[in-house]
């Protein structure tokens, strides 16, 4: 049984820093990409960043220059480093996995992650 768990959110300051992680767990055969999303209150979860594994990273701009996606295949994580937190950067973030699973071609499915709140007061 394949999970994710992140780790890392928490309340910080306009313009601090945090880092959060994801772990995968279980049977992984492959790991395809690798997404951190958030949803704020009252909004659509969002794709703010995806790690390939062809090491090819992707960003949101409004969180461009900011963020930093990363990932440590041999501990199936993936990271995500925030510098210069804003308030519009408040909400749950998720990190999101394409994984193989299986042998068979049809043992693939992207996974969620419980979600870690990030808060940024004004």
């Amino acid at each position: 049984q394949v999970q994710l768990v992140e780790s890392g959110g928490g309340l910080v300051r306009p313009g601090g820093f945090l880092r959060l992680s994801c772990v995968v767990s279980g049977t992984v055969i492959r790991l395809n990409d690798m997404d951190w999303y958030r949803q704020a209150p009252g909004k659509e979860r969002e794709l703010i960043a995806r790690a390939t594994s062809g090491g090819i990273s992707t960003y949101l701009d409004s969180v461009k220059g900011r963020f930093t996606i990363s990932r440590d295949n041999a501990k199936n994580t993936v990271y995500l480093d925030m510098n210069d937190l804003k308030p519009e950067d408040t909400a749950v973030y998720y990190c999101n996995a394409d994984i193989q699973w299986g042998w068979d071609l049809g043992n693939r499915k992207h996974y969620w992650g419980q979600g870690t709140q990030v808060t940024v007061p004004s």
